[in-house]
């Protein structure tokens, strides 16, 4: 790509991380959307300043041919009309192609969830995983039994800070998305887990390049998303019968489990830290498709 454009997608990149305060996930995910439609110009002779709608739909077609799923697609028309009207204003486009331009409807489905004896289990490996005071395991069960008893999403909880956390009053203040923050409660189990690895197991890991954060890496560092997702994979994955899941499916449990014992969907949209009420709305229909499923097992005019 041309440093020119380079440059560009750079100083759009700060503008999502400083005034917008996208994620370094979603900001990769867009500059990776955007370097393909430079690309895509650069193919047929174009370029920035003569972008249209009709290439900006022929690019989306491109990637649907190529078998693009619709929640990609979603994504990438986001991406494009955030980076064309930024474009507009600071004038390298006149006009704004991408304004008429549709988002594709994502189809809305959920991963598998854990059931609640699977998720049990799960945290009851990771517990005795810990009994011989390993500081690796005494973190890796604090990471599962944190992603279940708060739901928080995996890049919320590598973000964490130990002044994050009240033991106190058993809540952590979580910095979500769109640098909102709110503050999620625990559980007993999971302020055990956190009271081993802030003893035994932090400060044989600790490090001077360990700052503040709250779980670290096997090298000190502060733990990043990656090495939390194989974690929650190998832990859960040991469980008999469990669905592969990751940091988000367990996330997905943690709201299934609260709908399923009473909680008021607003409350648990408060503590996922959801803007919309309809994304929290998702898991009742895993919740009554599970009632459902148990009705026709037991009743007898199912």
């Amino acid at each position: 790509m041309p440093d020119k454009d380079e440059a560009i997608l750079e100083e759009f990149d700060d503008y999502l991380a400083l005034q917008c305060g996208r994620s370094a996930h979603t900001r990769r995910a867009y500059l990776g959307d955007l370097r393909s439609l430079f690309a895509f110009l650069t193919d047929r002779g174009s370029a920035l300043e003569t972008l249209s709608l009709p290439l900006l739909r022929a690019w989306l077609a491109s990637a649907a041919g190529a078998g693009a799923a619709r929640t990609t697609l979603a994504r990438r028309t986001s991406a494009v009309k955030a980076f064309t009207a930024w474009a507009v204003r600071r004038g390298l486009l006149t006009g704004d192609p991408a304004a008429r331009l549709q988002v594709p409807k994502a189809h809305r489905t959920l991963p598998a969830v854990l059931r609640q004896d699977q998720a049990l289990a799960a945290m009851t490996a990771a517990k005795s995983g810990a009994l011989q005071g390993d500081p690796l395991a005494l973190r890796d069960r604090l990471i599962v039994e944190l992603l279940y008893a708060t739901g928080v999403r995996v890049s919320e909880l590598c973000g964490l800070d130990i002044d994050d956390v009240d033991t106190g009053h058993r809540v952590v203040r979580v910095l979500g998305k769109g640098n909102k923050q709110r503050t999620v409660p625990y559980g007993r189990p999971a302020a055990e887990a956190l009271q081993a690895w802030l003893t035994d197991g932090r400060p044989a890991l600790v490090t001077a390049e360990s700052g503040p954060a709250l779980l670290l890496g096997a090298r000190g560092r502060r733990l990043d998303v990656r090495q939390a997702r194989t974690v929650v994979h190998q832990t859960v994955g040991a469980v008999n019968g469990a669905p592969d899941i990751g940091p988000h499916g367990l996330r997905h449990s943690a709201a299934t489990h609260l709908l399923e014992g009473g909680a008021d969907l607003r409350v648990v949209q408060e503590l996922l830290g959801h803007s919309s009420l309809a994304t929290t709305q998702l898991y009742t229909h895993v919740a009554v498709n599970r009632l459902r499923a148990v009705h026709d097992q037991a009743h007898p005019r199912a």
